[in-house]
């Protein structure tokens, strides 16, 4: 019989049971609702690229072939399912609202998959926990309302909610766990590609691992030829469905491999040579988890179970710091010129969620009330420096209007001819291009830049030349020397940096919109614009295809996870770790 010593120094109840996932969820409401009415995502760097994507898929939904921007492009070149339900509500709730309605959507599927994909480490307790650190992340505050990354904000969480499936596959041969498992990957890899590349290793390879480990546990009696027969179909099926549901995708990526000539970007640099970088890409993003790496290192690598989770949060992590370390450079070679890093804050960050639960519990039984407070409030102020950073560490020009730019292209036969933008930013340049029926020889998405003029150069959008020195400046001279094949007229000045060129290059000053702030050039002579023959055109099937599968496979998968009983993942004492009791306690057991 315990002695009432131990029994008067027990733990909370209510802090020694698991978090409820709907508390979880109305959490996630509570903390995301205000600042989504709020429609802070709609003014993040990269809301508009994907809003202007969204625009095309509202008016043209088999036909991806887009003529407003780099003279004309395929959107099969970025995989299309999150834009196209953005395009779907957007006929009921308008473009704005159904682009922050979407984002909410994501938001809440992180917790549950976090939730899911940390009770194969941790108890579940653990696991609620970790669903809670998800929803006050560092890494997500900065992707959606600063970063505006909504693919990668949607592909990783139908990624942790995937695996959890395919790890009841392999060990326990269940068909509905098999459906769901693979539709839900499918509806990940035509969220994102670059999530997809990465991910089926960050993600995938650690619950592999776990699924051969536990091949025993709970009652489950596979062998280990079971487990590796089961996980060869599920990768074959996965294989085969990713290259049918994308086939689209691989054909034009097949037609316009990435030949372009690298583009600078700060997540690449070495962080400690670059502190505004640094503080950017890894302070603000990881916050308070910052303070518990030493525990998931040490945890990570003691307990024996969580060594592949450790692993694959510690490659996640080595990619987050970009250029800091040579290892990222060394592993993918040149196309590590090619991809931005800061999404892999989010994907290192949801790898040590469930080591940080585990943390969380112990610090609770041992702390009890005080333990609750520290963590809360630590997560809360990292969060909310990543809502406020953007107002601290300006990126941004003042607000201004655009509003007579695009009413200027949409009247008297003006999208007969292509424009340019310069000093507007990619944000301001992708609104432009949303609402107007005009074509412009600039781009927003660098994968699909096929103009000369722009691919010899390392030099991103043409809107921001000068920020991209000399490769910038040389692009856009060539540009405007090539006015006059690409039926280039009109250019909307934001920064008077660029009018000495433009004047010297034959251009006329004509009119100013929005008090001054914007000024039209006009280049007389130039012949109306004709279509270019860069890039290939999707296919009438293929644009059937691009229709239909994307989509079709996010709708599948909502369909098996409600239809088909969900088998909850078992428990046992193998998923209990050690956790501390208060010191009397302690004392009193030895």
């Amino acid at each position: 019989m315990s002695s009432p010593s131990i029994v008067a120094n027990r733990p909370d109840p209510l802090l020694s049971r698991a978090i409820p996932i709907s508390w979880v969820l109305l959490l996630a409401l509570l903390v995301h609702g205000p600042l989504l009415l709020m429609q802070l995502p709609n003014d993040s760097y990269d809301a508009n690229f994907h809003k202007f994507f969204a625009s095309h898929y509202a008016q043209h939904w088999f036909d991806p072939w887009n003529p407003k921007q780099f003279t004309g492009f395929s959107q099969t070149s970025y995989p299309p399912m999150e834009q196209q339900w953005v395009a779907l509500f957007s006929h009921v709730i308008g473009l704005d609202m159904a682009y922050i309605f979407v984002q909410f959507i994501a938001i809440l599927l992180l917790p549950i998959g976090v939730f899911r994909y940390a009770r194969i480490w941790v108890s579940e307790r653990a696991a609620s926990y970790a669903a809670i650190g998800s929803v006050l992340l560092g890494a997500l505050g900065f992707l959606v309302y600063n970063a505006g990354q909504l693919s990668t904000t949607w592909a990783a969480p139908l990624y942790l909610n995937a695996l959890p499936y395919y790890y009841e596959w392999a060990r326990e041969a269940r068909w509905k766990s098999l459906l769901k498992g693979l539709f839900l990957l499918l509806a990940a890899a035509a969220a994102h590609h670059v999530t997809l590349i990465f991910g089926s290793f960050i993600f995938t390879l650690p619950v592999v691992a776990m699924a051969f480990i536990d091949r025993k546990r709970d009652g489950v009696d596979a062998s280990a030829g079971g487990v590796l027969s089961r996980t060869f179909t599920f990768a074959v099926l996965t294989t085969a469905g990713i290259i049918a549901v994308l086939y689209p995708f691989f054909v034009s990526f097949f037609n316009n491999p990435i030949k372009q000539m690298p583009i600078p970007h700060d997540s690449r640099l070495n962080f400690f040579l670059n502190p505004s970088a640094g503080m950017n890409f890894f302070v603000v993003p990881w916050g308070w988890l910052i303070l518990t790496i030493p525990f998931i290192f040490i945890r990570g690598l003691k307990e024996a179970r969580l060594r592949p989770l450790f692993l694959g949060f510690w490659l996640a992590m080595l990619f987050s710091l970009g250029g800091t370390t040579p290892i990222p450079k060394l592993l993918l070679g040149r196309a590590f010129d090619i991809l931005t890093f800061e999404r892999f804050s989010l994907l290192a960050s949801i790898m040590a969620l469930p080591i940080v639960g585990l943390m969380a519990a112990e610090l609770m039984d041992r702390y009890g009330r005080k333990a609750i407070f520290t963590l809360a409030s630590a997560a809360a102020l990292s969060f909310g420096l990543a809502i406020a950073w953007p107002v601290y560490h300006i990126v941004r020009d003042r607000p201004y209007s655009v509003e007579e730019v695009i009413s200027f292209l949409n009247r008297d036969n003006h999208d007969k001819f292509r424009y340019l933008t310069l000093g507007m930013g990619g944000s301001k340049f992708d609104l432009i291009s949303t609402y107007t029926t005009a074509s412009s020889v600039d781009g927003d998405y660098n994968s699909a830049r096929l103009l000369p003029e722009m691919t010899s150069f390392g030099a991103g959008q043409m809107t921001n030349a000068k920020y991209y020195g000399s490769a910038g400046m040389e692009s856009l001279r060539a540009m405007l020397k090539h006015a006059d094949h690409y039926g280039l007229k009109y250019t909307f000045v934001r920064d008077p940096f660029y009018e000495p060129l433009l004047a010297f290059a034959g251009w006329r000053k004509d009119e100013v919109y929005d008090h001054g702030n914007v000024s039209l050039w006009v280049k007389d002579g130039i012949a109306p614009a004709r279509p270019t023959d860069l890039g290939v055109r999707p296919t009438a099937m293929e644009g059937i295809l691009w229709g239909t599968l994307p989509i079709g496979s996010s709708i599948i998968a909502l369909l098996l996870v409600i239809l088909l009983a969900d088998h909850r993942l078992g428990k046992s004492e193998t998923l209990e770790f050690p956790t501390y009791s208060s010191e009397p306690v302690l004392r009193e057991v030895r």
